[in-house]
């Protein structure tokens, strides 16, 4: 589902929603569809701000997948940016609400034995700010970054 109200200063808000099986399978095809609406919205593919939305995106998505997973419950994908000032939200919502994110200012390293636990500090690396919160209206949560698109040109 797409969405682009003019806002009350002219500015456009894009938005970008759909639902997606919580698999390894969803969690790619949320990222290609992110990717691609990235670059009808003017973030073009190569360009380092839709490089690094991609790369949150699909932490964030393989999360939902891997640490939010209920069966037979789908997750959530939400895009929006307003242009002109070309920051992308991104929000992964899943349904598994006991299982969370350290808060943002708790993320920690993991040891050198350990094999998971970096995709967070990668979105902390790449994202303005992220963050989470439970979700409304039914169980699970929301894991959210705000990216800047720095750069774009064809908004």
């Amino acid at each position: 589902m797409t969405n682009q109200p003019a806002l009350a200063d002219g500015a456009l808000a894009r938005s970008f929603e759909m639902r997606f099986t919580s698999t390894p399978r969803g969690a790619r095809l949320a990222r290609r569809l992110a990717a691609h609406r990235l670059d009808a919205w003017g973030l073009p593919y190569g360009a380092r701000p839709h490089e690094e939305m991609v790369l949150v995106l699909g932490e964030l998505t393989a999360n939902a997948v891997r640490h939010g997973h209920v069966p037979g419950r789908d997750f959530h994908l939400l895009l929006h940016m307003t242009a002109p000032c070309g920051t992308v939200r991104i929000e992964v919502t899943d349904s598994r609400g006991e299982s969370t994110p350290p808060e943002p200012e708790e993320l920690r390293a993991p040891g050198d034995e350990e094999t998971g636990g970096r995709g967070l500090l990668l979105v902390a690396a790449l994202a303005e700010r992220w963050g989470w919160h439970p979700r409304s209206g039914g169980p699970g949560k929301t894991v959210w970054a705000e990216c800047a698109s720095i750069g774009q040109d064809r908004l």
